[in-house]
């Protein structure tokens, strides 16, 4: 029999990450655009790739194929250093809903300056939203 002093630990607690998701959608193309990808080059060290509209909303002066967007994947031990400092700013607590039903959830977080990047006036302050897929 084991001893009472050694307890051991449950592999289905401990949290695994396949892939973080992170996005920034300025809902427009131009300038603002391309300051928000340098945001998420600072963060994750790689090349972000933009996204398209893929419709036409006149009302918000969006047009179809319009590069509106801005994401980047990242793995490994840096989507988990990164998770972390998100985390770190939500002070760790998240809503029922943030998950999904195969246990990928999401958040997001209002000023990319909470993670710690320096803020730079030419750039601005952006949003940002965390998509974990475990």
């Amino acid at each position: 029999m084991a001893e009472q002093g050694e307890k051991k630990e449950n592999p289905m607690k401990e949290l695994r990450i396949r892939k973080l998701c992170m996005n920034i959608c300025v809902g427009e193309s131009g300038d603002r655009l391309t300051r928000a990808a340098k945001v998420l080059e600072q963060l994750t060290g790689q090349t972000p790739v933009f996204s398209k509209a893929r419709y036409t909303v006149r009302s918000f002066g969006i047009r179809r194929n319009e590069k509106i967007a801005v994401h980047c994947t990242v793995r490994g031990a840096k989507a988990e250093e990164i998770l972390e400092k998100g985390l770190k700013v939500r002070e760790y607590e998240l809503r029922k809903n943030n998950f999904s039903d195969t246990g990928n959830f999401g958040f997001g977080i209002q000023e990319h300056i909470d993670l710690g990047i320096k803020y730079d006036p030419s750039i601005g302050i952006y949003g940002l939203d965390f998509y974990v897929v475990r």
